[in-house]
């Protein structure tokens, strides 16, 4: 039997988010019964409620970075118990027959994953597929959810849950690229931007034991980046003395910058055969003289969020 519960939704794109209820299906065999105690907002969370990345499904429940307590499990879940303290991050579902999801690389299915929020249960092995589009998914601004357990993770008791929650979209988007293409403690680290996204960056390359380095437009952020981040040093893009005394000196850059900009400034910065990896919005555009990767021989790549249950 559903149960109804409290959330926050947008009705409309131009109207606030609202108080109202939702009902959330049952806990089936598989499933995870949370009482969300944190959702942290997420820009993103923003621009699909105002549509600015296309229509959506009203009411739009958003949130994404959902940190709380297992109040029940279905029969055939053994990783998790009640009292359990766990996350669910950008998606709650996928084809899981594809090369992507057999390879846990969801993010990519083939066919769509099922996003926590504005999703659909598409796929016929979902409790709440219709052959007509199944049921709408509903995030994070609400006071339960219930997740198949393939797509919840369990989180460590250590951590305040509340600071915890932005890991499961920013944390896990910057560090995923890191990690992959190898980010090492002897590599100098650059940040390009310093939003939600820029400030967990520098965070996990100072973890990586990385010189780390903000680069901003101008420099209004330069204080906070390295009293309270604690990053090592700060670059001033507009500055084109301090950008060339910057020059072939980067091992690996981060780009998290979600509004229109050309590249070409911060290729420049990297030494040959490096790394630059983009994480922008998703109808911003960037700018290239492709030419430029040739002479440096530049890695060049694009990432985006990734599945954060194990």
């Amino acid at each position: 039997m559903s149960t109804e519960t409290k959330c926050y939704a947008v009705l409309s794109s131009k109207g606030p988010l609202e108080p109202t209820t939702i009902k959330r299906r049952s806990c089936g065999p598989n499933d995870i019964a949370v009482s969300i105690k944190y959702a942290g907002i997420c820009h993103s969370d923003i621009h699909t409620a105002k549509e600015e990345w296309g229509p959506i499904k009203f009411p739009c429940v958003p949130g994404h970075e959902i940190g709380g307590i297992v109040v029940a499990v279905g029969g055939n879940v053994k990783k998790f118990k009640a009292g359990d303290v766990v996350g669910v991050g950008c998606m709650v579902d996928s084809c899981r027959s594809c090369a992507c999801c057999k390879a846990s690389e969801e993010q990519y299915c083939m066919t769509g994953a099922v996003y926590t929020y504005n999703g659909t249960a598409k796929y016929p092995h979902m409790l709440e597929y219709t052959p007509e589009g199944g049921a709408v998914t509903y995030g994070g601004y609400s006071q339960s959810i219930v997740v198949d357990q393939e797509f919840v993770v369990l989180m460590p008791t250590n951590l305040n849950l509340a600071a915890a929650t932005p890991l499961l979209c920013a944390g896990i988007t910057v560090y995923s690229p890191m990690n992959k293409f190898g980010l090492k403690p002897f590599h100098k680290f650059g940040v390009v931007g310093l939003g939600g996204l820029g400030h967990m960056a520098v965070k996990f390359g100072k973890a990586f034991g990385c010189h780390t380095t903000v680069i901003s437009r101008g420099s209004s952020k330069k204080e906070n980046c390295l009293k309270e981040l604690g990053a090592h040093a700060f670059l001033d893009s507009t500055s084109s003395e301090d950008m060339a005394a910057a020059a072939n000196s980067f091992d690996f850059i981060l780009d998290t910058v979600s509004a229109h900009h050309d590249l070409s400034s911060y290729i420049s910065l990297l030494r040959l055969g490096n790394l630059l990896d983009v994480f922008t919005a998703l109808k911003a555009s960037i700018y290239l003289l492709c030419r430029r990767l040739v002479y440096i021989r530049l890695v060049l790549c694009y990432s985006v969020y990734v599945r954060t249950a194990p």
